[in-house]
């Protein structure tokens, strides 16, 4: 395995060291004991509190004693915001004896909904009793609720895969099989009704958008007469309901007075359309979240409804909570630092209440694998070293395919993990796995499923392909089977030059590396056949394709002949499918392995973050989303769509950066998928040489200053302007001679001959 030097500043920064890496200050820690006196009213209130071990401090407690009138609390990463929630109810209870059913708490997971119960449950003074009369409840549970009691008794489609079987048997009535990806339709289906925009309202400009719409009904028809509705049926139908039935709205109106909503950043058009008609009267409205992790707008979430809240409610309150108890004081200080630069947000600065025993690391692997082969060592001696359990540790990445090498790794050294994104393998992805049919028919002509799967790209139907196959070989049996093909009556003469083309094409694949056997089938066709494909036609699908395609040929480099990558291929979907047999014992201490979507919300004592580079972090379908028709990106007004995407990715970086409790290392391959790739720009821009996380509210706690890496790989970087490289360095008593290590193909080799003396040449590092 490769090692590689650990550094406190990514590539690019131009700061001296000591004066570059961004801390936050310390928070001063008080609690409620030392400002809420016995002689306060509700003194026996938070007594109780802190005798139950909630030590709340100064914000929390401004915010857990908002009585009347709406209120915007600003929850920063890790600042305790379902405490703050569980407590501002439990005091309505308690101290203003507001009635349980009168309170209703919204939040966004069935998770959370029974987190905030039991929580509520635990709390001095309250019980199940009173618990269970309240509304604590997801968006979809509650209005749900509301519609079965006002006569609603459709079945809810609630199996996704079954979602997705309805829409491949639309478009296949509708002779458009293989036409567009299930999951993309409904993705983009979701964002419009989320939006309140009618499908028969959608447009029709293009035959794309004709045919899109034609299945969207198709598909709102067969809800119909199986009698069904979906997931986002349930909080537009409950919309609709509250709007056109004055006497059901009046009558929630008077039921809940007091109104808590969670996570108000990853709330959608509908779902605050609703709640603003419940709270129109009494405006006792409290929103709990923060803007700078809103990262759902492709489900419809708008960042703009915290940050126009008081033009909403002229009359809001706001509280920011600004201690984070989750980090360190370095980790928290890299995410100030990342999130000052966007402009749309609330200003706000986190304070620390740890200080830091390891500072932010980075490192420089020269690919992907190379990353991979990095972290796995890395990982594995931090285990071995004592202390440390498999489920301390999560990887997260931007996008699913920048998994595919590490999850290769994971498997092959048998190393536990938890996969929380899709089940199916990177090489059965629909994009990915014509290609390896390609690849399977030039080692074995005869392999019937890898004829099969080469079909839609010669534009034959599968089963009618497949028919005329399988008839033919009983007749007489080919070498080739795909030549049967030829006798399709309503083939052309162009379409039968076609096909032994792609014959030929195969043939030769086989005595070609397998890099070069996929570019070869990308350039002959596969990518033009893609670009022409309507499944591909969608904006935010196409840089997918792209990335995807572009991953697999980074996963073939690393291998001499096609037969190699074909049974590694086979080794890893093996180990895989052994792996999910396995009981699900000791199911938390497993590496967790997941997209920065999904782990919104969570925090790991070791994070680590791969493929931070410009093209991928920012994505790079945000650095053309000047450019692209995508409905998903919503800009603030004076805003373009361009700046807005951007701002989107610098909070997914954030959202990143904020999981790490204890240690965060930060990856930036010097390659990305086979080209040159510079750090992303939010790291970057993140070492500006100045304390980015100044707070003048608190004074800052005396402490020492953070010490150094528990573990480091090597010795720092010095000087601003320079920048230390791999290289090979020549081990010849008297030879100097060393060259920079400038390709992944080169950083695979084990060893090298030195061109000046012919003596061996060792991999090290150099500052250039």
């Amino acid at each position: 395995m490769i090692s590689h030097s650990i550094y406190p500043t990514p590539f690019g920064s131009k700061q001296p060291i000591e004066h570059s890496i961004p801390h936050a200050r310390m928070a001063l820690l008080t609690n409620s004991s030392d400002f809420v006196s016995d002689e306060d009213r509700d003194a026996y209130f938070f007594r109780d509190l802190e005798h139950s071990g909630i030590l709340l401090n100064e914000p929390q407690v401004q915010a857990v004693r908002h009585f009347k009138g709406p209120l915007l609390t600003l929850a920063g990463a890790g600042s305790g915001k379902t405490t703050v929630l569980v407590c501002r109810v439990a005091y309505l209870l308690r101290v203003h004896r507001v009635h349980p059913g009168n309170l209703l708490l919204i939040t966004f997971s069935k998770k959370a909904a029974e987190e905030m119960r039991e929580r509520l449950t635990s709390l001095p003074g309250l019980d199940s009793s009173m618990t269970s009369v309240m509304q604590v409840r997801t968006f979809h549970a509650f209005c749900l609720r509301m519609l079965r009691m006002n006569g609603l008794n459709q079945d809810i489609l609630s199996d996704g895969r079954y979602q997705q079987i309805v829409f491949k048997r639309i478009m296949l009535d509708m002779g458009l099989q293989d036409t567009y990806q299930p999951e993309v339709l409904i993705s983009l289906l979701s964002s419009y009704t989320m939006q309140l925009v009618e499908v028969d309202k959608l447009p029709e400009s293009t035959e794309e958008e004709q045919e899109i719409k034609r299945i969207f009904l198709q598909y709102e028809q067969w809800k119909m007469e199986q009698h069904k509705i979906d997931f986002d049926d349930i909080l537009v139908k409950a919309y609709h309901l509250l709007q056109q039935n004055s006497d059901i709205l009046r009558s929630l109106q008077r039921k809940f007075t007091y109104i808590s909503v969670d996570e108000f950043q990853d709330t959608n058009t509908v779902q605050y359309e609703i709640i603003k008609m419940i709270a129109t009267h009494h405006e006792n409205l409290m929103v709990v979240g923060d803007d700078d992790q809103t990262i759902y707008s492709f489900n419809g979430a708008r960042n703009q409804f915290i940050l126009q809240f008081h033009e909403q409610y002229p009359a809001a309150q706001t509280v920011t909570l600004d201690i984070n108890y989750r980090s360190t004081s370095s980790i928290v200080g890299l995410g100030n630092a990342i999130i000052k630069h966007n402009v749309q947000r609330k200003s706000k600065t986190l304070l620390a209440t740890k200080q830091s025993e390891c500072k932010p690391q980075y490192v420089r692997p020269s690919s992907s694998d190379d990353e991979a082969d990095w972290l796995i060592q890395d990982l594995r001696l931090k285990v071995a070293e004592g202390g440390l359990l498999f489920g301390d540790f999560a990887i997260l990445y931007r996008t699913a395919s920048n998994s595919r090498a590490i999850i290769e790794q994971l498997i092959l050294h048998n190393l536990p993990f938890v996969d929380y994104g899709s089940n199916d393998s990177f090489y059965d992805q629909w994009m990915v796995k014509p290609i390896i049919d390609h690849l399977r028919l030039a080692h074995e002509r005869r392999n019937f499923e890898a004829i099969e799967g080469v079909l839609p790209s010669l534009y034959i139907g599968r089963e009618q392909g497949m028919r005329i196959i399988q008839n033919q070989e009983a007749i007489q049996a080919k070498k080739w089977p795909l030549i049967h093909l030829l006798g399709l009556p309503q083939l052309k003469d162009f379409q039968k030059e076609k096909l032994k083309a792609r014959i030929r094409l195969i043939k030769s694949l086989a005595e070609m590396k397998p890099a070069a056997a996929v570019q070869a089938i990308r350039k002959d066709f596969y990518d033009s056949f893609l670009e022409t494909n309507k499944r591909s036609k969608l904006t935010h699908h196409r840089e997918m394709l792209k990335e995807t395609l572009d991953e697999l040929e980074s996963s073939a480099k690393r291998f001499d002949t096609v037969e190699q990558f074909l049974y590694f291929i086979h080794e890893v979907a093996e180990k895989r499918t052994e792996m999910s047999l396995q009981k699900k014992e000791h199911a938390a201490n497993k590496i967790s392995l997941m997209t920065i979507h999904k782990s919104k919300g969570l925090e790991f004592p070791i994070v680590y973050l791969l493929c931070a580079v410009e093209g991928n972090m920012p994505h790079s379908s945000a650095l053309d989303a000047g450019h692209l028709e995508d409905v998903r990106i919503v800009a603030a007004a004076g805003q373009g769509k361009a700046p807005a995407a951007l701002e989107e990715e610098r909070r997914l970086a954030y959202v990143a950066v904020t999981r790490a409790k204890a240690e965060l290392l930060i990856s930036s391959p010097a390659f990305f998928r086979g080209k040159k790739a510079e750090p992303s720009r939010f790291l970057v821009s993140a070492f500006t040489g100045a304390d980015t996380a100044l707070d003048s509210r608190k004074p800052a706690a005396a402490g020492s200053s953070p010490t150094p890496a528990r573990r480091p790989t090597a010795a720092f970087v010095k000087p601003a302007a320079a920048e230390q490289v791999a290289a090979w360095i020549c081990q010849q008593a008297g030879c100097k001679a060393w060259s920079r290590i400038s390709s992944p193909q080169e950083a695979r080799l084990a060893a090298k001959e030195c061109p000046l003396c012919r003596g061996a040449m060792a991999k090290g590092t150099r500052m250039v």
